[in-house]
């Protein structure tokens, strides 16, 4: 059983919902990566969204694109983010991990060659938003070799034939995007997206995290009524880049507070 099926198994019998949080890996330094995901998980973290730096992002929001820039201003790279999941490792071998990113990077590094340098550093899963899933059967097939979950996403617009499609094919859990946007958009129709969660259940025995839009106790605690996992991203992001890196740091971990607080009253 992988981590992450661990993991939500786990979560289940104690009746609680998963709280997934994303990093910019390298945002704005390499340094406050490794710490930043220790203290995240002491904090209330149940998995770790890691984000691979890229120049040219299609989903994301100003926020996270902007600690993209950051990110690759520093010297990151897409090798480095995964290097940095390896030395988390060193302390930390229970907290699933999985990396969000795009599809070129991978391509550059070659699908092989990719997945077994992130299985090696630990890596449980992989997001890749611009990798639909009509194309992702040998990429998919390396992953399997790995014992490495594909999660998906699925949006308000998915059709039923796009949702069975999909279930079909992904492992780990699905990533339901709760609004037509990016990242960080401040808008969320909560009762149209436990609409689509519920619709989504039914064709899946997965898990369902829900993510974009989420960045408080309320919109937390709306989703995770209806969702097996919220998964938060911006919020955690956009402190670093108004505030020191200590203070982004401390500002982030307490969201990650605030935030599991929220999921552990339902």
């Amino acid at each position: 059983m992988s981590r992450l099926a661990q993991r939500f198994a786990h979560l289940k019998a104690e009746q609680k919902k998963a709280l997934v949080s994303y990093v910019m890996a390298g945002d704005p330094t390499p340094a406050v990566t490794v710490p930043l995901l220790h203290d995240m998980v002491a904090a209330g973290v149940d998995i770790l969204e890691v984000g691979l730096p890229f120049s040219d992002p299609m989903a994301d929001g100003p926020v996270i694109a902007l600690a993209a820039e950051r990110a690759l201003a520093g010297g990151t790279n897409t090798l480095d983010a995964i290097e940095m999941v390896k030395t988390f490792r060193q302390k930390d071998q229970d907290t699933p991990v999985v990396l969000m990113g795009y599809l070129n990077p991978v391509e550059v590094i070659g699908y092989e060659q990719f997945v077994q340098i992130a299985s090696q550093a630990g890596v449980d899963g992989l997001i890749l938003v611009d990798l639909p899933p009509e194309e992702a059967e040998e990429f998919d097939a390396i992953l399997a070799k790995h014992d490495m979950d594909q999660v998906f996403l699925l949006a308000p617009t998915s059709t039923d034939e796009r949702i069975a499609h999909v279930v079909k094919q992904a492992r780990g859990f699905i990533y339901y995007v709760s609004l037509k946007g990016v990242t960080g958009a401040a808008t969320l129709d909560t009762q149209a997206a436990a609409e689509r969660i519920a619709k989504i259940k039914q064709a899946t025995d997965l898990p369902v995290g829900v993510g974009f839009g989420i960045s408080d106790a309320t919109s937390a605690q709306a989703m995770g009524q209806v969702a097996d996992a919220v998964i938060v991203g911006s919020a955690f992001v956009k402190p670093f880049a108004e505030l020191s890196t200590s203070e982004a740091s401390a500002k982030a971990v307490e969201k990650v507070k605030e935030l599991r607080a929220a999921l552990d009253q339902l």
